[in-house]
């Protein structure tokens, strides 16, 4: 189960793994392992798990393990909406059209038209399970976000789409007995054997276990907490992509990185999300010296592509050698702003900010990986009965930078598919006892790193610095060289969440700082200040796979 020793630091696309003898090991094994089989296991209880949930619930018994509490994922948090084309003045083809421009060339054209294609269906799926968006009297309300050329953003109890989406989903699976949560439950690793998986090893009430199934779906979100601004949850640690790579699956597009551009920004206040929507609705960015400067980056001023405001705020931040921009709502009518930004208006007031009276300072913030466990359109990984859906997934649906609001919808239209898939698909275990002989065989050296908080952060501060909204060979260097003294950890085991996570934290830094040094140009989210343009084989993808003892990468 140790994460492999990874080649030789002269061959380009490896990293060196260093021991460090001054951690003592704690033996223990499992010869007695406690195991429990199921039809279906998914890992994470985002809109993507328990839409995948939901799909196979009628067709076995169906597990959903989470390393927090059911509701806790970034679903949870999302607040400006869901982009469907339902609106009168809206198509398929033009939510299609706007989803490839925003992607900058690198979308998958057939996911995205999967994505655009069955959205509506399952928006309307929704609503008949009793999900409450709001309304203009008795017609839906959509609103626009940064790059969409139309009103097609839903939005429900003004700005708690995610909350309300995870309400819904949450009551649709309790309604299936077949289908049981276990919260608080960690995923270890994957159970694979010669390139299939048949379950997982899960860290729960402090023993592990093994959780043996016929198919097993990745949904554990996004990898925002790697770096010191983020809008993520505290659950956002990449968990999924690091298992699925230590078991040997594909990753793709991890340099893809997208920065939210506004985010509160208060000493004294977390990374709240200050949601796109409030500059669909007139929303204006100053800087420092209270000036608009959106104008002077792009045509469309506030509502450009996300990766273009955000570099256009670091700017405007190091012209006037601030830490902060403002966004500036007071022009708006107060009553409209109480009710259409009901949380956003509460939240900034318990840090003395009255958007409706006052300047909010903003400064971009981590928000989504468009990158993740490379799979197909129906979530299929390059391991047999592994599947991956939502932000863990990379279907190549968001290209090198997401449309807002499209990733709810790519949680419910590939949440879906991917359930059936791999019902579809899963078949019984040919050999239980040979697989339930492989994990009572399972033994593994625990470690312990009693300063795991403070690499933890230090971790966090370098990606930010070195590997965030601007890049360059000297920042990416610099940042490989200090993630190489850490490496020790990736070929131990450790027996707490947080150890567990920071490994896991390390492994996805490793991935998101190699994509980006192979990728000498700059396309949507990945900017790099030494190749501004595009560059040579651009439109091709950077493939990240273990083979044998080392890192391999491959542009496709």
């Amino acid at each position: 189960m140790s994460f492999p020793l990874v080649g030789n630091p002269s061959e380009e696309g490896c990293w060196t793994s260093q021991h460090d003898k001054k951690y003592s090991d704690v033996f223990r094994k499992h010869r007695h392992m406690e195991t429990e089989t199921v039809d279906l296991l998914i890992i994470g209880s985002g809109v993507a798990g328990l839409r995948a949930a939901i799909e196979l619930a009628p067709y076995g018994n169906v597990l959903v393990v989470t390393k927090d509490m059911p509701k806790e994922s970034s679903t949870e948090y999302a607040q400006g909406g869901i982009a469907v084309a339902l609106s009168d003045e809206d198509k398929v083809g033009i939510h299609f059209e706007d989803t490839l421009k925003a992607g900058d060339g690198l979308c998958n054209e057939n996911a995205v038209k999967i994505l655009v294609e069955e959205g509506p269906r399952r928006i309307l799926e929704l609503i008949s399970w009793g999900a409450e968006f709001d309304k203009e009297g008795t017609r839906l309300d959509f609103t626009i976000e940064g790059a969409h050329s139309r009103k097609r953003v839903l939005h429900a109890h003004g700005d708690s789409t995610g909350k309300e989406l995870e309400r819904v989903l949450l009551n649709k699976t309790r309604s299936f007995p077949s289908v049981k949560k276990y919260p608080f439950a960690f995923t270890v690793d994957l159970i694979v054997i010669d390139n299939e998986c048949y379950g997982a090893y899960v860290l729960k009430e402090r023993k592990i276990c093994a959780i043996l199934a016929k198919a097993t779906i990745l949904c554990t979100g996004g990898a925002g907490q790697i770096f010191s601004r983020t809008t993520n949850p505290l659950v956002a640690t990449g968990d999924g992509m690091a298992i699925a790579f230590r078991a040997g699956a594909q990753l793709e597009d991890m340099e893809f990185i997208q920065f939210h551009p506004t985010s509160l920004y208060s000493p004294y206040a977390p990374q709240f999300l200050l949601s796109e929507a409030m500059r669909g609705e007139g929303a204006i960015l100053k800087n420092v010296n209270k000036e608009p400067f959106m104008k002077d980056y792009h045509p469309n001023a506030e509502l450009a592509p996300r990766d273009i405001v955000s570099r256009a705020i670091i700017s405007e931040m190091v012209k006037t050698n601030s830490s902060h921009v403002y966004l500036d709502m007071m022009h708006l009518n107060s009553e409209f702003l109480r009710k259409r930004f009901p949380q956003i208006y509460s939240t900034c007031l318990q840090y003395n900010v009255d958007i409706t009276s006052n300047l909010i300072p903003v400064s971009p913030a981590a928000h989504y990986i468009m990158g993740g466990v490379r799979t197909g359109v129906n979530g299929a990984t390059s391991i047999k009965r592994l599947y991956a859906a939502g932000e863990s997934a990379c279907t190549g649906v968001h290209g090198a930078n997401r449309l807002a609001s499209n990733s709810l919808l790519e949680g419910l239209v590939y949440g879906a598919r991917t359930g059936s898939a791999a019902y579809q698909s899963s078949s019984d275990i040919k050999n239980p006892a040979a697989v339930k002989e492989h994990v009572s065989e399972y033994t593994a050296a625990y470690h312990s790193i009693p300063e795991h908080d403070e690499i933890r952060m230090t971790l966090r501060k370098l990606m930010w610095d070195r590997v965030g909204i601007i890049r360059c060979a000297d920042s990416l260097e610099k940042a490989k060289s200090k993630l190489s003294e850490w490496s020790f950890m990736l070929d131990k085991m450790f027996f707490t969440r947080r150890e567990l996570e920071l490994k896991n934290m390390l492994t996805v830094a490793m991935m998101i700082t190699e994509a980006a040094s192979l990728r000498k140009g700059s396309a949507g989210a990945h900017y790099r200040s030494d190749f501004p343009q595009k560059g040579k084989d651009w439109q091709k993808h950077i493939a990240l796979a273990r083979e044998d003892d080392r890192i391999k990468y491959s542009l496709e």
